[in-house]
Formats: C-alpha cells, structure tokens, sequence
C-alpha cells in the first residue's frame, strides 16, 4: 500500500512541476482572422439585404391587398442579425476572456 501511495506522491510532484505555458497563435491563424472578418462583413451585408427585401415584399403585398407574410420575413432577418451579432459576445463570455 505505501508502494502505491509513494508512486502515487510522485505522480503528483512531477505534474506540479510543469510550467504554465504562454498562448501562441498557431500557423496561419491571420488569415482564419481575416476570414472570420470577411464571414462577418458578409453576414452584415445578408442581413441589411434581407430586411429590404422583406420591406419591399411587404410594400407588395401591401398595394396589391394579398395576405402577409413579409412581417415574419422582417422579424426572422432580424432575429438572424442579432444571433449573427452577437456570436461574439456570447462566445467572449462563454470562454471567460
């Protein structure tokens, strides 16, 4: 048993000694960045063309008397948008930095 407790101290000595290592970006994470940031112009831009969109569909719908559908259209591009937006936010928060 003390065998086992012996190795066991050992096991435990030795991870204490390993040093806290500093972040070092990885290879080629400059281009991820520069493409999370041309993924996020983009989602930007969908958004803004989906709720025009929408808006002239319910000018449409709304000159010619047909039923309407364009106010789901409107709150689903805008409910998109702030779930696109703050991607961010609520990954910073989840990770803690």
């Amino acid at each position: 048993m003390s065998i086992i407790l012996t190795s066991m101290a050992d096991t435990v000595t030795t991870f204490a000694q390993v040093g806290n290592p500093t972040p070092e970006a990885p290879p080629l994470s400059d281009k991820i960045m520069q493409m999370v940031q041309y993924l996020t112009w983009f989602m930007i831009l969908s958004g803004i063309l989906a709720i025009t969109v929408a808006g002239g569909k319910f000018a449409w719908e709304k000159w010619n008397g047909s039923a309407m559908e364009s106010p789901k259209m409107i709150a689903g591009a805008m409910i998109g948008g702030v779930v696109a937006t703050s991607g961010g936010t609520i990954m910073n928060a989840v990770l803690g930095s």
